[in-house]
């Protein structure tokens, strides 16, 4: 109620003509989308197996043989996940249809709210107005789009995960929103590594106990399938899909279409391990040594957040819902560059990398390739790469420009006095400075 209540607060002491606009453009935005949603007769299968998976778990049946739809497709999900859709069962699909498209927008709200507290803009009076453009007008990046024309969850994985990011350092709760994001989609537990790394042992350790919550509930309700899923079908990759799909944006689909081969193992392994390793370094750096860059937190929680979909196996494009923060992130980077008004091409750098940003995730590149490519039917030519795998391409391009930003603060910042020789020596004595305490 609280929460409800501080929503209704800012929405009434917000500027009325601004929200009022912000409003009106969103309802157009909403309205041109349901139009050709309409016209385009999304088929939602993603949320069609989920109501099989609900009604796997209130039935009996095996939750891991059940195979949906003209595609065949399975449970992907842990025992979790399907218990938390037994009540889709009870709905016809077309209801389910409706219910799950305003769950979905509702968490785009929540996740825009979120991505604006993370970065911290606008400012609080403009906020609501920024919830509503970002809810109107998200729904036209492809991850968005396709989450909601599939019926997927990922903007309610990536409520939890952004939830827990802006959560301080001293509540209890941080680890929660990981673990339970960890628990319903397994690839969230990625941000436990990064909570290991940067110190947070007890919101590391918070997330692991969250996320063995759910396992044991899976395991106490559904034993059977969760034994299955945690020993064997967890690790079989052909259960989710083809890897070299232009659907699957990861660097692993990225390398099987550019080597046109389905066992690039040790070269798509050594990419991998090294993004892996490159995008935790950078996120740690951020938070360790360029806390007062600002933004800082969202930088490197973004970091870790678009190295975890490079490197997963398969990132199908709409796990790809992070755009969302991203662009809220480069806004507010454009806008302060607006205000410095530097002249030449210093002065709109962060506008350009925001334009590009929204171009990439609007563009529906991916779609424009044949679907069959690569897969021995059809053999396209290198120049149609970049639109097949545009998302790794940006993913890697974002986090070389993490980098730039990380080299160029550590040595704009001159060394603290405790990391040299002699504060090195007056810290054995006792003498570091109480600022060294996390910021």
């Amino acid at each position: 109620m609280a929460t409800v209540h501080r929503v209704i607060e800012a929405v009434r002491t917000a500027p009325r003509r601004t929200t009022k606009r912000a409003a009106l453009v969103a309802l157009a935005s909403l309205l041109l989308y349901a139009a050709l949603r309409h016209l385009s007769h999304v088929s939602m299968v993603d949320a069609m197996v989920y109501q099989a998976e609900g009604g796997a778990v209130a039935h009996g049946h095996d939750l891991y043989q059940l195979r949906v739809g003209a595609y065949a497709l399975p449970a992907t999900y842990p025992p979790f996940s399907a218990m938390l859709f037994a009540p889709a069962s009870l709905l016809s699909f077309g209801v389910l249809r409706v219910v799950v498209t305003l769950v979905n927008l509702v968490e785009l709200a929540v996740v825009a709210a979120l991505s604006c507290k993370l970065v911290g803009w606008p400012s609080r009076p403009l906020r609501p107005a920024a919830v509503i453009l970002v809810t109107g007008c998200g729904v036209w990046l492809e991850p968005v789009w396709t989450t909601l024309r599939y019926g997927q969850i990922n903007l309610l994985i990536l409520a939890l995960v952004l939830w827990d990011l802006t959560l301080p350092d001293s509540s209890r709760l941080k680890g929660v929103g990981i673990g339970l994001a960890a628990g319903l989609k397994v690839t969230p537990g990625f941000f436990v590594l990064y909570l290991l790394l940067t110190r947070r042992f007890r919101a590391a350790a918070t997330a692991a106990a969250s996320c063995a919550a759910t396992v044991l509930v899976g395991l106490l309700v559904l034993p059977g399938a969760s034994w299955d899923f945690w020993t064997k079908e967890l690790y079989d990759t052909t259960r989710v899909g083809k890897e070299y799909i232009v659907d699957n944006q990861s660097l692993r689909g990225m390398m099987d279409r550019l080597l046109l081969s389905t066992h690039t193992g040790v070269s798509t392994l050594l990419l991998v391990a090294g993004v892996a390793v490159t995008g935790l370094a950078l996120a740690v750096l951020i938070d360790r040594r360029c806390a007062g860059m600002p933004r800082a937190q969202a930088w490197s929680g973004l970091t870790v957040a678009f190295t975890m979909v490079l490197v997963s196996p398969i990132s199908w494009t709409h796990h790809w819902v992070w755009c969302v923060p991203l662009l809220v992130l480069l806004g507010a980077e454009a806008r302060d560059e607006r205000r410095r008004a530097r002249p030449g091409w210093a002065g709109h750098r962060w506008r350009l990398v925001l334009g590009a940003t929204a171009l990439c995730f609007c563009s529906f590149a991916m779609w424009f390739v044949p679907h069959r490519a690569w897969a021995g039917q059809v053999r396209l030519s290198y120049w149609f790469e970049p639109m097949a795998s545009v998302y790794p391409l940006f993913g890697l391009a974002f986090l070389g420009l993490v980098a730039v930003r990380v080299v160029r603060r550590l040595r704009a910042e001159p060394v603290p006095a405790w990391e040299t020789p002699q504060g090195r020596g007056a810290s054995a004595l006792g003498g570091r400075p109480r600022a060294t305490a996390r910021r």
